[in-house]
């Protein structure tokens, strides 16, 4: 997991830069924070889906295309056996704004890590995880909108074949 994860921060330290330094202005940037809620056996079978939070940055680096950040941990409220999942993804978001609503879709890559501290199988691993999927953030403040988005989540390793490989996330966008 320690390569994964270093392998990501490196992959995001590398792409970065290679941005025109004119591009990365203060401009058409967001962060994102808000509820997410998992389909069940998403990660793991017998494991019903998952109440969480999500948080999420996107630098906009040249037209229509900017780098997605993202970060979410589920489980919250559940008891020990359930398994505590937190996701770490990063990936290019493609949007188109038009009238203050801002349409976006992306592909992220990253890594899975689930933990559970008590029941009859004890899961404490990580795995490659990818996501698919886009959104609409609709205007409520000069800087601020709120987001509803979508999308298809799974670890190729550890995701069972008849598990709802989605989630669906909605909260509050700060633009910057």
């Amino acid at each position: 997991m320690r390569i994964r994860f270093g392998l990501l921060i490196a992959s995001i330290v590398c792409i970065l830069p290679t941005a025109p330094v004119h591009a990365v202005s203060l401009r058409n940037h967001d962060a994102f924070i808000g509820y997410s809620r998992l389909g069940s056996d998403a990660f793991y079978p017998n494991v019903g889906g998952l109440n969480g939070w999500e948080g999420a940055l996107h630098i906009h680096v040249a037209p229509f295309l900017g780098v997605e950040g993202d970060v979410a941990h589920y489980g919250l409220g559940a008891d020990a056996a359930i398994p505590r999942t937190t996701t770490i993804l990063v990936g290019p978001r493609v949007s188109v704004k038009a009238l203050g609503i801002n349409l976006f879709v992306h592909g992220m890559v990253g890594g899975e890590h689930s933990a559970n501290s008590d029941g009859g199988v004890h899961i404490s691993q990580g795995a490659f995880a990818y996501d698919a999927g886009g959104g609409v953030d609709l205007p409520i403040l000069p800087f601020f909108a709120w987001r509803f988005s979508g999308d298809y989540i799974g670890a190729p390793t550890l995701s069972p074949s008849g598990g709802t490989k989605a989630r669906f996330n909605t909260g509050l966008v700060f633009r910057f």
